[in-house]
């Protein structure tokens, strides 16, 4: 990986970007991938996209989720603690003993998710934490100090947690699900331009918001667009670590390249040429299947419209939802390299229909 995109992936990560808030992700995005696009334009919750041949009368998005999962404030305590209450699938388990920032107008204010001493508890009758008995610690002995800080209800939290590099192989930290996918979007349109590629259709880079929440971002983009052709990118869980049921899960591992789903939002010509794709350029890929839905942006570009040959490109991830997310190097160049030669496969007004 070149240097400047190294050091965008490290800055972008470490920007909170908590669903509904993501603004200041948006544009540390969008100034990255400004050189590369013809024009771009940003939507009334925060979606950003880029267009490259913005008069071609065909459309392609290609897309990831800029948001990640965090918490509300909920509850101030007249003793000064907090309660907290999800923003998106915040796991309360990994809470505890955490450290965060709570986002206010006066700035960040930093404070820990404390936890009763292992002497005082009765180890044996230990539950695991829950959202009701998680709790912040701002250094606050009342409800007034607490609000003099700036904090109060509806004020977001975010983990503090930094991106590093792990064993020189995989990169790790907070929010890699899915602001690593934005990066990934982002190096395929500069590639594009670097490589002087001309495409014979529009192409939409979309870097979405709200999905954590529902897909609400894409679902509100697709109707704008109302694109021909969607690809996604989004993560997937590595099975290989303990506690993972390979029956249910899949077989899935880091490092072994990104991973093409099946199912039902799935057009299946348009994954079809995905992995002709790979085979053709010589890019390592897994398969895994979906049940009723794919759980990415991928549902709501496919069933948005008139309905859009919709694909799903994602990357092995350890450790979703937690402040450890963990991917490997190479599966990030290969989604990279995937998507791109895809693009490059696709022709003006494709039609993917199964027959006609």
């Amino acid at each position: 990986m070149r240097n400047e995109s190294f050091d965008f992936l490290q800055k972008y990560l470490n920007n909170p970007s908590p669903t509904g808030f993501e603004k200041e992700g948006q544009k540390l995005w969008l100034n990255y991938i400004r050189p590369y696009i013809d024009e771009y334009f940003v939507d009334t919750y925060g979606t950003v996209v880029g267009v490259i041949n913005p008069g071609a009368k065909y459309k392609v998005v290609i897309e990831a989720h800029a948001d990640e999962i965090s918490y509300f404030v909920n509850y101030i305590t007249k003793e000064g603690y907090i309660y907290v209450r999800r923003n998106g699938g915040s796991d309360a388990l990994v809470a505890p003993s955490k450290r965060v920032n709570i986002h206010t107008d006066k700035g960040i204010v930093k404070a820990i998710f404390g936890w009763p001493a292992i002497h005082v508890r009765k180890v044996e009758q230990d539950k695991a934490p829950t959202i009701e008995t998680i709790f912040l610690d701002c250094g606050a002995t009342s409800r007034d100090e607490v609000e003099r800080m700036g904090i109060h209800v509806g004020s977001v939290v975010t983990f503090e947690d930094e991106f590093m590099v792990m064993n020189k192989q995989y990169y790790v930290g907070r929010a890699l699900d899915n602001r690593i996918g934005g990066f990934m979007i982002a190096e395929v349109a500069r590639l594009l331009k670097e490589n002087n590629q001309k495409l014979p259709f529009g192409l939409y880079v979309v870097n979405a918001v709200q999905e954590e929440i529902g897909l609400r971002g894409a679902e509100m983009i697709a109707h704008r667009i109302q694109p021909d052709v969607a690809i996604i990118t989004d993560v997937i869980h590595d099975t290989q670590a303990p506690m993972y049921e390979k029956k249910t899960s899949g077989d899935l591992h880091c490092g072994k390249g990104p991973v093409v789903t099946y199912g039902p939002a799935v057009q299946n010509n348009l994954r079809e040429l995905i992995i002709e794709t790979a085979k053709t350029a010589d890019i390592p890929f897994q398969r895994a299947s979906a049940t009723r839905a794919t759980g990415t942006d991928t549902d709501a570009f496919a069933y948005s419209n008139a309905g859009v040959a919709a694909a799903l490109i994602s990357l092995p991830l350890k450790y979703m939802h937690t402040t450890v997310e963990t991917v490997h190097q190479d599966d990030v160049e290969n989604v990279i390299r995937l998507i791109y030669q895809t693009l490059l496969r696709i022709e003006d007004g494709h039609d993917f229909r199964y027959f006609s």
